[in-house]
């Protein structure tokens, strides 16, 4: 029992020792550590503030208000270990040598990152817009600091790492997609009669885009045919919906219009032996 009480008294006196010499020493980390919370949270709201004011993306505007703070806590961490004598050098080297592990461990996800912050900056396009990029078309739903959601006609969404979108060739159509077709007609059909009704059936249906004029005309002279060509620009959420409708629409037109679409002929002369 008279141990137990000797310890526990080595105890209390350690304890005793220890705020006596280093109290002023943690009461000023705490007040440091404190100050600098409420410190952060106010730089953050004005960095949010003034990068808002200035037309700045609201995403890249909260991520760099974010950035900003954390820099601030840790400056002021760093503050308050050595106000209590603890060195940092060890810390600092530490933490840098797990930035650079970390760093080549994610390298993709590092790179799609800042691609998402150029995108923020420079915007090439924005929400709504259609995108092919890789092969891949859709409309862009949302755009993060990591990757960019589409989202195409069977409403499939699709997301593509920001990389793509900065290191790659990309196609910004808006809110529209081109439908390029063709056709072929007989070389003894009335080619100008075909190319007013093809133009009629696509000027007439109400999807298809009135600010950019369709164009059709004789595309190529071929074997047997004579193709017509058509291009216009329908809404990205009903393009194969619309594509093939007027198709259905053109195939009509021109069995009203008596214009023969011929299949593939072939003349063979077998010459005998004299």
């Amino acid at each position: 029992m008279d141990k137990e009480m000797q310890e526990a008294g080595r105890f209390y006196t350690i304890i005793v020792d220890f705020f006596a010499n280093y109290s002023l020493q943690i009461l000023g980390a705490a007040i440091i550590l404190l100050i600098g919370i409420k410190l952060s949270t106010y730089v953050q709201k004005a960095v949010l503030r003034v990068l808002l004011k200035n037309n700045i993306d609201e995403t890249f505007s909260e991520f760099a208000a974010n950035f900003v703070r954390i820099l601030v806590v840790v400056m002021v961490v760093v503050l308050a270990l050595g106000k209590l004598g603890i060195s940092v050098a060890p810390f600092i080297a530490a933490i840098g040598a797990l930035s650079l592990t970390a760093g080549l461990a994610l390298q993709g996800a590092v790179g799609n990152f800042a691609a998402g912050v150029v995108l923020v900056v420079t915007k090439p396009f924005k929400v709504g817009d259609t995108l092919t990029v890789k092969g891949i078309y859709g409309e862009v739903q949302e755009i993060k600091l990591s990757y960019t959601l589409l989202l195409n006609e069977d409403k499939e969404q699709i997301t593509i790492p920001n990389k793509y979108m900065i290191g790659d060739i990309l196609v910004n159509s808006f809110a529209y997609r081109i439908v390029e077709g063709d056709v072929g007609i007989a070389y003894d059909a009335d080619v100008v009669k075909a190319v007013e009704a093809i133009k009629e059936v696509i000027c007439n249906n109400k999807k298809v885009n009135v600010a950019q004029e369709p164009i059709v005309g004789v595309a190529k002279f071929g074997e047997s045919v004579i193709e017509i060509g058509y291009r216009y620009w329908v809404p990205t959420k009903s393009f194969y919906k619309t594509q093939f409708e007027i198709n259905l629409h053109i195939l009509d037109a021109l069995k009203n219009c008596k214009i023969a679409i011929p299949f593939p002929q072939r003349e063979i002369h077998i010459k005998g032996d004299k």
